[in-house]
């Protein structure tokens, strides 16, 4: 669908959650928004922005029941794209774990603590990039359904599909 120009995926990478509930609102389209669920306070912050999504027409903004769309990888796929293991819960910080991992093989002689935050904040964000990409690319349908076993994934691309066969009128 996106090839087509049927849907345009927005990454916003983290940005001011309630600015974006509204940014696109005067092209008149359908959205979809999708907000990590993270932690309070940001939690009650994206709940804030998501309602305001979803009393609009065509729009709808969902706020993922785990952590980040990290936790929703399964630790096989994080093997296979990167050779490290790790253990994947609703709420861990799957970057920083995934950063420390890989920081640990590299160099066992120091440890995670020994470094700076800004250091163990840009290779959690290098993490983050490479879960998103390289890690994605080895889920399969049988690790999805163990992984998110409600089908919360599932769901949002029917909605995403939904939204774009709609016909809108404004």
């Amino acid at each position: 669908m996106e090839a087509e120009g049927r849907i345009v995926f927005i990454p916003f990478g983290g940005g001011h959650v309630p600015a974006w509930s509204h940014r696109l609102e005067p092209l008149k389209l359908p959205e979809f928004h999708l907000y990590d669920h993270e932690l309070p306070p940001e939690t009650g912050q994206r709940e804030k922005a998501a309602a305001v999504v979803n009393r609009r027409k065509n729009c709808i903004a969902a706020i993922t029941q785990k952590r980040s769309l990290e936790n929703y990888l399964h630790s096989q796929a994080i093997y296979a794209a990167q050779g490290i293991k790790i253990s994947i819960d609703s709420f861990s910080s799957v970057a920083e774990q995934a950063a420390q991992a890989c920081f640990l093989k590299n160099l066992p002689d120091i440890t995670w603590e020994q470094l700076s935050q800004r250091a163990r904040s840009r290779m959690s964000n290098r993490a983050k990039q490479w879960l998103n990409t390289k890690a994605v690319e080895h889920m399969t349908v049988e690790l999805l359904l163990e992984s998110d076993p409600q089908g919360e994934i599932i769901s949002w691309l029917k909605q995403i599909v939904q939204l774009a066969n709609s016909k809108t009128t404004f």
